[in-house]
């Protein structure tokens, strides 16, 4: 996927400026490559980028009046129609850039709902998404009802006398997060009869987790032979596949779940909406957590992951790591040993290194999984995963 910044050839293809504020933290440029990626996944032209430091975000238009007016220059020299910024923008901030640029700018939180919407195909993804995007504009009603309205169908609702549209908005949004909530409740209860009905058949459960974009769902393919949908972009799954696989060593089958990805500072909105699916990595006996053994940035996407498993409850779930993407490692830093543990926060998780695509690997990991279906893993004195550590090669 080429990243560098170019004006679409195709003018129905909107082209976007990305801003990135360094405030002094490590892997600023990677953050920035991110927000690309995002960008073109969520169907945009990357024209260009701006960056700048600062020691704090400008109150009033994040980066400054300076700042602000190069960016508007830029923006109308390259035709962009867009403005996407790395970090999270208050919502008065948001309404100032937008009144400074004459253009509409957003967030990479927004950005990541866009491409939520854009990918859920399930009634529970789609529930899920909406009541994310309803949170997120609860905060702000920046955006007219009628263009949620369109989207969500309609609630045919009317204000009383003297009510101002604000106050319309607001009330009209606030109840259809209440209905969606509803909806989400009775799929959180149907999900808990399946629980019941798995532990009853005494099904062994493992859950696929890791970063977006670390091939779970080909990991998940070439474990069960299956058909689900992977692809080389962010957030190509949404929604939870569970297939049996059986494992020949262990002699019997588990329940092998593929889940939505994790990323960087993940919306608590979506988090929170996204619950009821999450809740798969949480009542899972085993986590097969997928890393891109490739990407420079993989032991700060391993802490990311580890975040978002203590969000939601999953931090004391077993864990494997599974290395992929064997095959487009450079040479040089391919481990001596494929096979090894790595620390986690004082606990010792099995690590093994795999290739999904030419399936080196895969038979080892199947077998690992057999050992951990005889004999439980995990942490045994109520020890919870934090820093990071290996035992064994250590990747560059």
């Amino acid at each position: 996927m080429d990243l560098n910044p170019s004006a679409s050839q195709n003018p129905s293809i909107p082209s976007v400026i990305l801003v990135g504020v360094d405030f002094g933290l490590p892997h600023f440029d990677a953050e920035l490559e991110e927000l690309g990626l995002l960008a073109q996944t969520a169907g945009f032209a990357v024209a260009d980028r701006v960056s700048c430091k600062r020691r704090a975000p400008d109150p009033a238009l994040f980066v400054g009046s300076g700042k602000a007016e190069e960016i508007k220059m830029l923006a109308q020299s390259k035709g962009a129609s867009e403005i996407l910024f790395d970090q999270a923008l208050s919502p008065a901030q948001q309404r100032n850039l937008e009144r400074t640029l004459g253009l509409p700018v957003n967030d990479r939180t927004l950005l990541i709902l866009q491409i939520f919407a854009q990918r859920a195909r399930s009634h529970e993804g789609k529930l899920q998404v909406e009541l994310a995007r309803l949170q997120y504009l609860s905060t702000r009603l920046v955006r007219r009802w009628s263009h949620l309205e369109r989207q969500s169908g309609g609630i045919g609702m009317r204000g009383g006398p003297g009510e101002t549209q604000i106050e319309l908005d607001r009330r009209m949004i606030g109840d259809s997060i209440k209905r969606t909530k509803e909806r989400l409740e009775k799929v959180k209860k149907q999900r808990a009869t399946q629980r019941r009905q798995r532990e009853r058949r005494d099904s062994f459960a493992i859950s696929l987790v890791g970063y977006t974009n670390a091939g779970k769902s080909s990991i998940f393919n070439a474990l069960v032979k299956a058909r689900a949908y992977a692809a080389d972009q962010l957030f190509a799954t949404l929604d939870t596949t569970t297939r049996q696989l059986y494992l020949g060593e262990a002699g019997r089958s588990v329940s092998l779940s593929d889940t939505v990805g994790f990323i960087r500072d993940l919306p608590h909105g979506l988090v929170d909406a996204f619950a009821a699916t999450l809740q798969e990595a949480a009542d899972a006996d085993l986590l097969l957590h997928v890393v891109d053994a490739s990407n420079p940035s993989h032991l700060e996407q391993i802490a990311s992951v580890l975040g978002v498993l203590k969000d939601i409850g999953a931090d004391r779930v077993p864990q494997i790591l599974v290395f992929n993407k064997l095959d487009a490692m450079d040479p040089a830093a391919v481990p001596r040993v494929l096979e090894d543990v790595m620390e986690l926060g004082g606990e010792l998780v099995p690590r093994i290194f795999v290739s999904a695509r030419t399936g080196d690997g895969l038979p080892a990991l199947r077998a690992l999984l057999a050992k951990q279906v005889v004999v439980p893993v995990g942490p045994e004195d109520g020890s919870t995963p934090g820093d990071i550590s290996v035992i064994g090669d250590v990747l560059p």
